[in-house]
């Protein structure tokens, strides 16, 4: 038994598509940082730490940087007994939920549904 397949490439989708990828890309990964700031586990005195959160973008990746001098030595020390009046789950480690916790799979799941309404019906 033969079987012939032709396929035509819509080029114009495809670039469609391409575009959905990078805008859901970014728009997950502004979400995430969204996420961070609701969920009030940065250390907060004044805020500076918190205002510093800002996404960047490194080639095809995004990167969520806290861009202060002192958020390594903050993030690296939950023993420090942080203040919880201004953010009550403040805590060191902050990110772990996202990389390795509850919310490790947050990204994927917002980079999908962004997709699907990015994607102008190309995804279903």
């Amino acid at each position: 038994m033969r079987v012939k397949v032709r396929i035509t490439l819509n080029p114009a989708k495809i670039l469609e598509l391409q575009r959905a990828v990078e805008t859901s890309r970014e728009q997950a990964a502004e979400a995430i940082k969204s996420d961070i700031i609701s969920s009030a586990v940065v250390p907060k005195e004044e805020g500076e730490l918190e205002r510093s959160i800002a996404v960047i973008r490194s080639g095809s990746r995004f990167r969520i940087v806290f861009n202060t001098p002192y958020a390594r030595r903050l993030y690296w020390h939950p023993e420090y007994n942080f203040r919880r009046d201004k953010n009550p789950n403040a805590q060191g480690l902050w990110m772990q939920e996202y990389i390795d916790g509850s919310k490790k799979d947050l990204y994927r799941k917002l980079f999908v549904h962004f997709l699907k309404q990015n994607a102008g019906g190309l995804i279903k």
